[in-house]
């Protein structure tokens, strides 16, 4: 086996794996390694005396590449696909002549992160490097297998910064490249990052398949708990029809219970509107305002932590006080979005204040403002298009919050589902 200290994992095979198989197949990829086992399990390394986090990339590189020899490469990837010190990957390996680097997939936003919600860079040429940018976004099956079988790549490798959250599209475009890698032969790759809000727990309600939009394909929970590696497994063993030669190169150095400050890396925004790891933290929660018709806080410098609309006054913020939710509190605020929903309009609404983030449970957080809002504003009101209903995966939040149901009883009707998800991903967790 070629690059024994790159932690890799052999996540797909010519036949459907079971979960025990697949976990089985991966445990021998790491005693077979170098990497002792406890290290693949997440496991701190230590150097200078303390700990330091290595990502899949890192490790990729410190082994010669060796993974991605003999392969023309192409890399799905955006801002950040960085390095320690901030080079974007893409450059790093182009100059590299142990790599044969031909190709770039630029995901929602695209690969330079150019694009707002909603869009994507198109196809051209990178300026810095000649190679072709191709892009993916809104692409899937046989025409994203045929992008790739245009581009002339043997293996796609993925290296993109996730947030958490089922609803943020990355993790599909992952999935999305994986099914079509399969259908075009190619081999995937994948390298990981950590989960910037931990990876401790898996929260919130459970798609519907009958639900599945580009912001969720699969019965996952809202906030999924798992690095972009570990839902590869997930996908590979569970809902792609068919798996694909799939390997992931893991992290050193990460601890389920790290939060992004704890990696030692610089955040870039994986999107135009997560400007920082705190945003992140309340994504999971407060992107369901999406679904309604009170702005997210898209247009202002705190995006998912200012929510508003024109008529709200401070009776919102007492109201969700008085939830006395773990970890966070609410200031009335007033705002004026550039952009998005009341743009050049001053609103009153909250700003979410998270000052103990082991106990916040932002999924939680978010149906209690959710139901607050709708009981102390006259103006509320859901997305007609029921967006809603995408973004939390089924009709249980929307109908129980018109109900009349308050926070614990939204909340407490997701629990067997949620349950029975998080037995299925204890079994490709990777860090322990």
């Amino acid at each position: 086996m070629r690059g024994h200290d790159t932690g890799r994992d052999h996540g797909g095979h010519c036949m459907k794996l079971s979960r025990r198989s697949l976990l089985a197949t991966t445990t021998a990829a790491v005693a077979a390694g170098a990497v002792p086992a406890q290290a693949a399990a997440g496991r701190a390394g230590t150097e200078g005396g303390g700990r330091r986090l290595r990502t899949g990339f890192e490790r990729l590189a410190a082994d010669g590449y060796a993974l991605l020899d003999g392969q023309r490469v192409g890399v799905v990837t955006n801002p950040t696909g960085i390095t320690r010190d901030v080079r974007h990957l893409v450059d790093v390996m182009h100059a590299d002549d142990r790599v044969d680097l031909i190709a770039v997939f630029g995901p929602e936003h695209g690969f330079r992160g150019t694009a707002q919600a909603g869009g994507s860079e198109g196809r051209y040429d990178d300026p810095a490097t000649g190679l072709p940018v191709y892009d993916t976004y809104l692409k899937s099956g046989a025409p994203l297998a045929d992008v790739f079988t245009a581009s002339g790549v043997d293996t796609v490798v993925f290296d993109i910064q996730d947030v958490g959250a089922r609803f943020y599209t990355y993790i599909w475009t992952l999935f999305d490249c994986m099914e079509a890698a399969r259908l075009a032969g190619k081999r995937f790759v994948v390298l990981d990052r950590p989960n910037p809000v931990t990876g401790r727990a898996a929260l919130g309600p459970v798609l519907h398949k009958e639900f599945a939009t580009f912001v969720g394909r699969q019965p996952v929970s809202q906030a999924h708990g798992m690095t972009v590696a570990e839902l590869a497994l997930l996908f590979n063993a569970e809902f792609l029809d068919a798996p694909v030669e799939l390997e992931t190169v893991r992290m050193s150095g990460w601890k389920r219970s790290d939060f992004y400050d704890a990696s030692g890396l610089p955040w870039v925004p994986p999107s135009p509107n997560m400007p920082t790891p705190e945003t992140a933290l309340v994504y999971a929660g407060t992107c369901l305002f999406e679904g309604t018709n009170l702005s997210e806080g898209r247009g202002t410098t705190r995006p998912f932590e200012l929510l508003g609309a024109e008529g709200i006054d401070g009776r919102w913020a007492a109201a969700a006080n008085e939830l006395e939710m773990a970890g966070v509190r609410f200031r009335e605020a007033y705002f004026a979005p550039t952009f998005s929903k009341f743009q050049g309009k001053t609103i009153g609404g909250v700003q979410l204040h998270v000052h103990d983030r082991e106990a916040f449970d932002p999924v939680r957080t978010g149906i209690g403002l959710l139901v607050t809002a709708k009981r102390s504003f006259s103006g509320f009101a859901w997305r007609p298009d029921h967006w809603i209903d995408k973004l939390t995966g089924s009709t249980l939040v929307r109908t129980m919050i018109d109900a009349g149901a308050d926070t614990d009883e939204v909340v407490a009707g997701w629990q067997e589902e949620l349950a029975a998800f998080r037995r299925i991903r204890q079994e490709y967790l990777l860090y322990r």
